[in-house]
């Protein structure tokens, strides 16, 4: 499908990455913005958007967006304003052969959504024993190399891992939390747990992790990236380390900037998530790494079906969707905590395709035209029947939103439209 020519009208624009943040439009042509402000000589306009009182952005990058029926997905990211997105590489099979890779990026460009980026399996079949054929991955477009929430029991496999991406420039990245603290567990150790009589995690579980992966990681030099903090002792160890000059990044999940430990209520299955909601101090130690630019934010959009939510607390499985989710869970967190817009944007725009690596995050002339428009205002609320991604589940369920995307254009086509 020939790309069109986008006038992009009366809109505010904010592109973090490079300091804009004024009214302005944006005209795209070739699936590429061609110009900011002024019409570039003789542009003529195949399809305007009109954007007064609305936000135009960079689209938004997720970081962790597992995509089990990857056309509704799909379908989903873009409703949320999402045009890149990396996958996690536990997928049935998961992601350790070049060809179930390739399989994966020809299935998505088909589709001509949003843009995956796969992540591929750290060690053969995620056991955590053999490595995986990296430089086979990398070729086959894997941007990384993970074992989601798969543990690697065996430190010199990790060192040996480590020392590999760092020789090739490949990028590593671990969801840290220590197999045997947190074993059995099925929320956050603390009152909440205790009351109910819930197995807990403790934070160490968190932290020791981290502070392996610090270590090694400072040990080889690669790139690391922890996944889905959930800790204020997590999240400092990560600030220290940066100080100390470890090439280290790491992100929080949406929902762990809204919800506690309180939320699990009476046993609710649709708050049990891995790692398990924390203490309201560590939510708010979460509020300012991300504020502060220590961390990004990824929707950790995980979809489980009602046989797999409608068991007891401790039988559930953890997870939830939130692709739709990601932008007003941002524009909530950023109103309450006083963030300046600009700010809580880059977090799930350059800041995202800055760890990726990708071509993304930007609306500078020359660039990829990814565009996210939305109205700030807009009110609305999370209804099961209105959410597109296959599964349903989410503890926002019946909560009131503000903040809607009006438009997507992923690669300059609209591929959203309100």
């Amino acid at each position: 499908m020939q790309a069109e020519h986008i006038h992009i009208r009366n809109g505010r624009l904010i592109d973090p990455k490079n300091g804009i943040d004024r009214q302005a439009d944006v005209f795209v042509a070739d699936g590429m913005v061609c110009a900011v402000g002024r019409a570039p000589a003789g542009f003529d306009a195949t399809r305007v958007i009109d954007a007064t009182d609305r936000i135009v952005c960079p689209g938004l990058v997720d970081l962790s967006a597992r995509l089990p029926a990857l056309d509704s997905e799909l379908v989903a990211a873009v409703a949320g304003g999402i045009t890149a997105l990396a996958c996690p590489p536990d997928t049935r099979p998961p992601l350790d052969e070049p060809e179930l890779v390739e399989r994966l990026v020809r299935h998505s460009e088909s589709i001509g959504l949003a843009r995956v980026f796969p992540i591929g399996a750290l060690t053969q079949q995620l056991a955590g024993e053999k490595l995986a054929e990296m430089a086979g991955l990398s070729r086959a477009g894997c941007i990384a190399f993970s074992q989601a929430t798969r543990p690697v029991f065996d430190t010199q496999v990790l060192l040996r891992a480590m020392q590999y991406a760092a020789t090739f420039g490949y990028a590593i990245r671990l969801q840290p939390q220590d197999h045997y603290l947190a074993r059995d567990g099925v929320a956050h150790d603390g009152e909440v747990a205790s009351r109910l009589g819930l197995a807990g995690i403790p934070v160490c579980a968190e932290t020791v992790a981290i502070s392996t992966a610090l270590h090694v990681a400072a040990e080889t030099g690669v790139r690391l990236h922890l996944s889905k903090l959930s800790s204020a002792a997590g999240v400092a160890l990560v600030r220290e380390a940066k100080l100390r000059g470890v090439k280290v990044s790491c992100d929080v999940a949406i929902h762990h900037l809204h919800l506690s430990e309180d939320d699990i209520g009476y046993f609710d299955s649709l708050a049990r998530f891995d790692p398990p909601l924390r203490a309201g101090s560590d939510r708010a130690a979460l509020r300012a790494a991300v504020a502060e630019g220590i961390a990004t934010v990824c929707s950790d959009h995980t979809p489980v079906g009602d046989d797999g939510k409608q068991l007891p607390f401790g039988e559930a499985l953890p997870g939830a969707v939130g692709l739709e989710l990601l932008l007003p869970l941002v524009l909530r967190w950023a109103q309450e905590d006083r963030v300046p817009l600009a700010t809580a944007l880059a977090r799930v725009t350059c800041d995202p395709a800055a760890i990726l690596g990708i071509e993304a995050g930007s609306l500078e002339a020359g660039r990829r035209a990814d565009i996210c428009v939305f109205d700030p205002a807009e009110p609305w609320c999370v209804r099961a029947e209105t959410l597109r991604s296959r599964e349903k589940n989410t503890p926002f369920l019946g909560r009131d939103m503000t903040g809607r995307v009006c438009a997507t254009l992923v690669g300059g086509r609209v591929v959203f439209a309100a």
